[in-house]
């Protein structure tokens, strides 16, 4: 189908109008193959920023009520045996991707050329770009977005938003380096080439300070391109008195002759920080 006729069958099975179980779900089929091949997208560059298709996160949705729990796997054969409703990714070779055990791609999300998959995981609906590394038992949620060239290091969470449809995923755009241990949820932009030093904690309501002018700016949701950020604190006051909590802290920019593949420790070697 063409993407238009896809979006309107999408939008009438989400709204009660026909069998999701029935011929009227092979619209839901089609979209799910097209998001394997990143033929399709959850959320997508525009003019504007970016746009998210709510329809293609409907779409997933009722994928899950499409199909029935099953013994996923040959047991005589296969080293991943698991019980649930979704196969896993398995056209690897076919994008030139590699992907090392026991990394897991569920299938309906994307990896492009070049990236590596360690032993990580990548869930349904998202999308990561060519030349990316998901790095050891760091997780990619559904419908997040990663761009060209971003390094997921060892353990990083980024979170997935799949409800409400409408709800804009985790963004990490290109060239972005992660370091350990990195939470990401709640529809955070990392903007390209910025740089998060190990246990930065993202959250739509942490609070971004930049420390990097006379006087502190502090913003939410989003970290500027090329900033360096490290895990920080504020204090805040409570009924039972003033207490630091979390924040991130930006204290630098990246400077164009740092070497992207040892930007965060040559970042933060820069601005004299331990991370």
């Amino acid at each position: 189908m063409e993407i238009q006729t896809l979006r309107e069958a999408i939008e009438a099975l989400a709204s009660g109008e026909g069998d999701v179980r029935g011929r009227e779900g092979r619209a839901i089929d089609e979209v799910i193959g097209a998001l394997d091949l990143g033929m399709l997208r959850a959320a997508e560059p525009s003019e504007e920023g970016w746009r998210v298709n709510a329809w293609v996160k409907n779409a997933i949705l009722l994928y899950f009520s499409r199909r029935d729990l099953a013994w996923m796997g040959d047991r005589e054969r296969d080293a991943l045996v698991y019980f649930d409703k979704l196969p896993v990714k398995r056209n690897y070779k076919r994008l030139g991707v590699r992907c090392v055990p026991p990394g897991v791609a569920r299938y309906g999300s994307f990896l492009g050329r070049g990236s590596i998959l360690m032993p990580g995981y990548v869930n349904i609906g998202a999308y990561v770009d060519e030349g990316s590394m998901i790095d050891t038992w760091a997780t990619v949620g559904s419908c997040a977005q990663i761009g060209k060239g971003v390094h997921l290091s060892g353990g990083v969470g980024i979170g997935g938003v799949l409800e409400p449809p409408q709800a804009a995923p985790v963004i990490i755009e290109d060239g972005a380096f992660i370091g350990s241990r990195c939470i990401v949820v709640e529809g955070v932009v990392v903007e390209r080439e910025a740089v998060l030093g190990a246990g930065v904690v993202l959250t739509a309501s942490t609070p971004v300070v930049d420390a990097r002018g006379e006087v502190p700016v502090t913003t939410k949701g989003r970290i500027p391109a090329r900033a360096v950020v490290i895990p920080g604190s504020i204090p805040k006051r409570f009924p039972a008195g003033e207490f630091n909590v979390p924040c991130a802290l930006i204290i630098g920019e990246r400077s164009d002759s740092t070497d992207r593949k040892t930007s965060l420790n040559a970042a933060l070697r820069e601005y004299e920080v331990a991370v």
